[in-house]
């Protein structure tokens, strides 16, 4: 189990999942981390330290997230978006990313998580580039939480690139335009070999996608609150899945009336 050890001896706060029924968990969860910017302003702070703050839920939705048994969390770290931002917040942002992965991956990697990024991460700086391949690299082998960060990412151009990968092959006779199906487009997306999404949760008050996993999110359950991220605790999480588990998932189908 994490420990979060603080400096009086203490560990952090656990909350309580015993209701949760962990035979009926969501496969794959993905957070868009929203509000961090709105959540420092409410507050009379900078939006710099919003994302500070956000940066230190993750941290305990992560952990939450190991500790119940969920395989695969999805968290939309930043968007192709992001980068019409002030020049200094964006430089904060990848800042932070690169703190967090020189701070976490060993906690992480000791946890049995694995790190993944899906994104144009080659579009980053070498240094943080780096950082994220040796982060992949140490955390490669192991099999519990699977951490995916979507970075530099957008749904649309994750699209976009599946079919320029799709038409090359087509183009050069690899592959028959009449067996190009669903399943060869999903081989092509950064989630390929991953669970489907099962649940998406967003934060903030807002109502929408913001290009994100536009593809995937097809029969996904969404999972609204009018909470800015910073203040997004393991228990709202939690109350998440237990919606979740109330929900029945028709996939487009009709109710299930079968008599039990």
């Amino acid at each position: 189990m994490w420990k979060r050890w603080f400096g009086n001896g203490t560990t952090r706060e656990q909350a309580d999942y015993t209701d949760i029924d962990t035979t009926r968990l969501p496969g794959h969860v993905a957070i868009i981390m929203d509000g961090n910017g709105r959540w420092a302003q409410k507050k009379g702070l900078p939006r710099t330290f919003g994302h500070r703050a956000g940066a230190e839920t993750l941290r305990e939705i992560v952990k939450t997230a190991s500790e119940i048994g969920i395989k695969v969390l999805t968290a939309y770290a930043f968007s192709t978006e992001n980068w019409r931002r002030p020049a200094d917040e964006v430089s904060l942002l990848m800042s932070l990313l690169a703190d967090y992965l020189d701070n976490e991956t060993a906690e992480l990697h000791q946890n049995n998580v694995r790190i993944r990024f899906i994104g144009k991460t080659d579009e980053l700086a070498s240094i943080l580039q780096e950082k994220i391949e040796k982060a992949q690299a140490q955390t490669a082998q192991n099999t519990g939480l699977v951490l995916n960060l979507a970075v530099n990412y957008g749904g649309r151009a994750e699209l976009t690139r599946a079919v320029k990968i799709i038409a090359e092959k087509a183009a050069k006779y690899e592959l028959k335009i009449d067996d190009i199906n669903e399943t060869t487009i999903e081989k092509y997306l950064y989630t390929a070999n991953l669970p489907a999404l099962d649940l998406l949760i967003r934060p903030s008050g807002d109502f929408r996608i913001s290009n994100f996993l536009l593809w995937q999110v097809a029969y996904t359950e969404f999972w609204f609150t009018d909470l800015n991220w910073p203040d997004f605790k393991p228990e709202n999480f939690l109350q998440a899945i237990r919606d979740y588990q109330q929900r029945e998932r028709r996939f487009g189908g009709i109710k299930n009336t079968k008599k039990r």
